[in-house]
């Protein structure tokens, strides 16, 4: 078995030894209130991409918090465009995290969201054949289902033109996910972000420098500047960073 590549923590309380799993999880942790994280690995010159998808940018470090993010949520949300391209299969998670969340008085497994305005989905994909718990999908008013969809996942309507994401997060809600973990795509972080839902971003930088033509992180129309202050900085032997921004 290949060793963990350890990680410390350098702000704002640096940390003398590498970060067990209860250490990491005391420094993310779940919030007291209603809460949208997103998460994302990025190069140090911001691309989101690498030869076309994520797994190009990530590493060890970046996959153990990835897994410790999963771990503390109570819904992963996801957008349709990335669901498709990653090849999103059924969530699911070792015992060691399973038995953290039962400890917790939480589900086994959070529940995967997915955002879709024209529910070009496939009722097949693993991400919903083989859920251990029973998918949402968040779609406007007007969009016809595509055969098999509701028979695997909970289709959920909300707004007429494009999907209402506060109105889709308030039924989330409504359904005790309050700790939301959103993982992309940029379009659905741009939207987030224009309708002022994002209260949290992880951000993890790979040491790497991927060039001209893949995007950023966020994409669609622009929205106004908000503040979102630094809350810690970890890093990983290898050379990533691992950074955490939260509202107050």
């Amino acid at each position: 078995m290949t060793a963990e590549t350890p990680i410390t923590a350098l702000w704002p309380t640096p940390s003398p030894h590498p970060l067990d799993d209860a250490a990491l999880t005391a420094r993310y942790g779940r919030a007291d209130r209603p809460h949208l994280r997103v998460n994302f690995v990025t190069s140090v010159d911001g691309a989101v991409s690498v030869d076309g998808y994520s797994a190009g940018l990530s590493g060890q470090p970046d996959k153990r918090v990835f897994g410790l993010l999963r771990m503390l949520c109570d819904a992963l949300v996801v957008a349709a465009g990335t669901l498709r391209h990653e090849g999103y299969r059924a969530v699911r998670l070792d015992e060691r995290r399973r038995a953290w969340r039962r400890d917790h008085g939480l589900a086994e497994v959070p529940t995967l969201v997915v955002v879709s305005g024209s529910l070009d989905l496939d009722p097949a994909q693993a991400a919903f054949a083989d859920a251990p718990v029973r998918p949402v999908v968040l779609t406007r008013a007007d969009t016809p289902a595509p055969s098999g969809l509701a028979e695997v996942a909970d289709v959920v309507r909300c707004g007429d033109g494009a999907v209402d994401l506060a109105a889709g997060l308030a039924r989330l809600r409504e359904r005790g996910h309050d700790q939301l973990l959103c993982e992309g795509g940029p379009r659905l972080f741009g939207a987030l972000t224009a309708a002022d839902l994002v209260d949290e971003v992880c951000l993890t930088v790979a040491p790497l420098l991927a060039g001209a033509g893949p995007g950023r992180i966020t994409a669609g129309g622009a929205s106004p500047v908000r503040h979102l202050p630094l809350r810690h900085v970890l890093a990983a032997a290898d050379g990533m960073l691992m950074l955490r921004y939260a509202r107050a």
